[in-house]
């Protein structure tokens, strides 16, 4: 699986020449209500093996969650899934987001 910072994320977001990707945030409702990247889809990792087939495989597909680790599981359980396209995690979460390019996002 591919690994993207925050920075190279942002990037990505910010080209107009690319299609966006989908931002799949696999944290607690609680965490997403707390703090969470525009447009972002909130689908707990708990719920991914019930609701994964609502995904676009054909999509490019960003994995979120608050440090990286439940993204990267949830993003090989999409690969193991088969039929997905591409399959991106977020290093570092929502905590590298807040730090290296949102500073005024909530953090917990």
């Amino acid at each position: 699986m591919q690994q993207i910072t925050a920075p190279q994320l942002q990037a990505w977001l910010n080209d107009s020449t690319r299609k966006p990707p989908v931002l799949l945030d696999v944290r607690e409702p609680w965490e997403f209500a707390t703090c969470h990247i525009q447009h972002a889809i909130s689908m707990p990792m708990s719920t991914l093996p019930a609701r994964y087939l609502e995904l676009d495989r054909t999509a490019e597909i960003v994995m979120i969650c608050h440090h990286g680790a439940r993204s990267f599981q949830s993003g090989l359980f999409l690969e193991n899934a088969g039929g997905f396209g591409s399959i991106v995690n977020l290093q570092g979460g929502v905590a590298a987001w807040a730090r290296d390019v949102d500073p005024a996002m909530p953090t917990y």
